[in-house]
């Protein structure tokens, strides 16, 4: 038990950066961290952390044990989770990674919600727009915005958004209304950088689909930076109806060649697997659909 004890404190000081936050987490002392973690260096005989006045870092001996008191320690907490399984009651750490701008402003209202309706699971979210590895980085689950391709990763559909053509009233009646999307080249373009196709942009339109090559004036690996340039008539946008939603119903920005249809996207949580699914990433995965099913954007 001691051996347990001291391993959960060296993970939780590194995953956390401080014996101070290591301490708050745990409902210890930094006291009694600070021994938990020497206890067990003297015990292996080897030094696990360097310390300064700044910060902590790990030694190479660190490294190696760290990654296997995680995988040790990860691996009883699922044991757990499985034997509490048959009565279905959701318990433990979920952690959770999120698109930063979809989790910011439709999933963070959320939270609480689940957090009251299962009081015994722990929530750990990551906001960020990078496709993570929910295996290797060891998440529960995520919320992807996307046209899934294959893959061994199990998915759930939530809702379904579409990148809008939009700019502001004023940008329009200064630099001209684009009436076919290849007149898009001349216009001053805020570019989103994670696009999948880049400076290409494809449309659906009456005679079919058409592409146009677009010279970014801004590029920017955030959705409300585009939308804050194009709300200051900076120039023409292609972001996500969740995103630009609300612009456009207030004015502040207006669909540009409606009858040429962008991309459709699924929102997306996706999971590595169905086998031995514990309650509280089942709960979570059902309490999202709930939430989303009578979501509406514009379409």
């Amino acid at each position: 038990m001691d051996k347990f004890h001291e391993m959960r404190a060296f993970v939780t000081v590194v995953d956390t950066g401080s014996f101070v936050r290591a301490a708050d987490a745990l409902n210890l002392s930094t006291t009694a961290m600070s021994r938990l973690v020497g206890d067990l260096e003297s015990r292996l005989g080897t030094r696990l952390l360097h310390r300064t006045t700044r910060k902590l870092s790990l030694t190479q001996e660190g490294e190696v044990f760290y990654e296997r008191c995680k995988r040790l320690l990860d691996g009883v907490e699922e044991a757990e989770a499985e034997l509490t399984a048959h009565s279905g009651e959701a318990i433990g750490q979920l952690r959770i990674n999120v698109p930063v701008t979809f989790g910011l402003l439709h999933l963070a209202p959320l939270w609480p919600a689940f957090m009251t309706l299962h009081p015994k699971v722990v929530l750990d979210i990551t906001l960020a727009d990078r496709l993570v590895d929910l295996v290797d980085e060891g998440y529960d689950l995520a919320v992807r915005i996307a046209r899934l391709q294959a893959s061994s990763l199990v998915s759930r559909r939530l809702i379904s958004t579409r990148l809008i053509l939009c700019a502001s009233p004023e940008y329009l009646r200064r630099a001209g209304t684009p009436q076919h999307p290849s007149e898009l080249a001349q216009h001053s373009v805020i570019a989103y950088a994670l696009l999948s196709t880049g400076d290409q942009w494809d449309f659906e339109g009456p005679q079919g689909p058409v592409s146009v090559k677009v010279s970014p004036r801004m590029r920017t690996n955030s959705g409300d930076t585009c939308c804050a340039a194009a709300v200051q008539h900076q120039g023409v946008v292609l972001q996500p109806s969740f995103l630009v939603g609300t612009h456009l119903a207030s004015g502040a920005l207006v669909e540009v060649l409606p009858q040429y249809r962008s991309i459709e996207l699924g929102v997306y949580v996706v999971y590595p697997t169905r086998k031995h699914l514990t309650p509280k990433v089942r709960a979570l995965i059902d309490f999202l659909v709930d939430a989303f099913r009578m979501r509406a954007w514009p379409a």
